[in-house]
């Protein structure tokens, strides 16, 4: 059974950092390309950072780095700087072709910036 588990969400003052988790399990992680998305209150899904099998990684946000640990099967998005705008639910996809996003997603973590 396939499981994505996001965690690290929270409320964090504007400025501050996070960095969201998501544990993976039920497939080969590490052949599988995994992805960050965000949805803000009354916006559609977009994607923030994602990274490939091999690592080759993109980012819409400068602010936001994206890693994998293919031994703990996790992927990871370290967050700096963060403004009220990155006010969102971030969900964790893992994709087995191309960038995705793939089938599988995680229930979301919510990330509030506000001070």
């Amino acid at each position: 059974q396939v499981q994505l588990v996001e965690s690290g969400g929270g409320l964090v003052q504007p400025g501050g950092s996070l960095r969201l988790s998501c544990a993976a399990s039920g497939f080969t992680f590490s052949s599988y390309t995994m992805s960050w998305y965000r949805q803000g209150p009354g916006k559609e899904r977009e994607l923030v950072a994602g990274i490939t099998s091999p690592g080759l990684r993109r980012s819409m946000k400068d602010r936001f780095t994206i890693s994998r640990d293919n031994a703990k099967n996790t992927v990871y998005l370290q967050m700096i700087s963060l403004k009220p705008e990155d006010t969102a639910v971030y969900y964790c996809n893992a994709a087995n072709t191309g960038w995705g996003p793939g089938a599988y997603w995680g229930q979301g973590t919510q990330v509030t910036v506000s001070s």
